[in-house]
């Protein structure tokens, strides 16, 4: 992917300015011209054509540097999988080359103050004005919503929930910028707010009823898969950074290595991030071959990475002390942007209740009785 290495480059100098400032156009400009916006799309519209081993590990190389980076690789990749496998041939054959290349910035505009976690129970609302769609909603958290071109909004219309893709540059559409949130400062987040909003039928997604299950849950399940790779890019950081500290840091004539606490707790750190790793491999071997068990695999390894993301950056800022609380800390940034990531893309306790639901089905079907 030409121009990874020099974008990547640039995250590693510039991050926490990124974090105060946002992320530049610029660089958006540049991570479209890398590739990273649709990287898995195929060739033909756009994309890099890359499997989802090579997506993963992709996210994780920018995972490692910058959070809110490889937040415009997850978005962008969330709408352009929507689009590209709930589109017709013609909006697939427009938006996919445009969302890919950067032409268009892309964002996904779910959640609200009532729907976020259940976003079945959104109430943004479609309205059948006769020869167009009109939305009226507001929506919250909406990554690169500050900077995005078209959103991929969910609400509510006739004949269920209905996903459409809707141009931003309009007097219906009121765009607030967030600043100073917990984590992902870098990732331009807005608040939406849609009044009448025109939507052209042409870019309504699937029919209505279908938004959510299929649509909207395509770009949730690409989310979260490209979330865990960057958690563990993350957490391979944060533990490199607190290894190399303990290892040179001297207190009292005795380096922190040579304390059984700090090695101990290192050495969790590293397991937690293995297999974490392990749970991404399995489900980009899933994904591969379009097996069913892959929606549940990239459940199971998002929880995991984004649970060693947070436990493994809060050992490192404890290892680091103060130096893990600077402000231009990459450590101190990732502790901060891993709770965030709990959170996002189904947040850890709805992961649990989906994985046991799962394994208690798995018994049934085991035993022959009824789940």
């Amino acid at each position: 992917m030409t121009g990874i290495g020099e974008l990547l480059s640039m995250a590693r100098t510039d991050a926490a300015e990124w974090d105060r400032g946002g992320l530049p156009d610029d660089i958006v400009g540049a991570a479209a011209r890398a590739g990273l916006l649709g990287a898995d799309r195929p060739r033909e519209r756009g994309g890099q054509g890359l499997d989802p081993h090579e997506l993963g590990e992709i996210a994780a190389r920018v995972g490692t540097v910058c959070t809110s980076l490889r937040s415009l690789l997850t978005v962008g990749g969330m709408v352009s999988a929507a689009v590209d496998r709930w589109g017709t041939a013609a909006q697939r054959a427009d938006w996919v080359p445009r969302l890919a290349s950067g032409e268009l910035l892309a964002g996904l505009a779910a959640t609200e103050a009532r729907a976020g976690t259940e976003l079945a129970g959104v109430e943004t609302v479609f309205e059948d004005t006769g020869h167009e769609m009109r939305v009226s909603g507001r929506k919250l958290w909406v990554s690169f919503g500050a900077v995005a071109d078209v959103l991929l909004v969910l609400g509510r219309a006739d004949g269920g929930l209905q996903a459409a893709l809707v141009a931003t540059d309009q007097p219906h559409v009121t765009v607030e910028p967030v600043v100073d949130q917990l984590g992902m400062r870098g990732a331009r987040l807005a608040h939406i707010t849609f009044d009448r909003a025109r939507v052209p039928r042409e870019q309504l997604l699937a029919p209505a009823g279908f938004g959510l299950s299929h649509v909207v849950g395509t770009a949730l399940d690409h989310g979260r898969y490209t979330v865990a790779w960057g958690c563990v890019g993350m957490a391979r950081t944060c533990l490199h950074d607190a290894a190399v500290h303990a290892a040179r840091r001297t207190q009292g004539g005795i380096r922190l290595a040579e304390h059984e606490k700090i090695r101990a707790t290192l050495g969790r750190a590293r397991v937690q991030v293995e297999a974490a790793q392990a749970l991404c491999e399995r489900a980009a071997r899933y994904r591969a071959t379009a097996d069913p068990a892959a929606i549940m695999a990239t459940v199971a390894a998002k929880y995991a990475a984004a649970e060693a993301a947070a436990d493994v950056s809060a050992h490192a800022v404890q290892v680091l002390g103060a130096a893990g609380c600077a402000p231009d800390s990459r450590v101190g940034r990732f502790f901060r942007d891993a709770k965030v990531m709990q959170i996002i893309e189904g947040s850890r306790d709805v992961a649990e209740l989906h994985l046991g639901d799962q394994l208690l089905t798995e018994v049934a079907q085991e035993k022959g009785v009824e789940s």
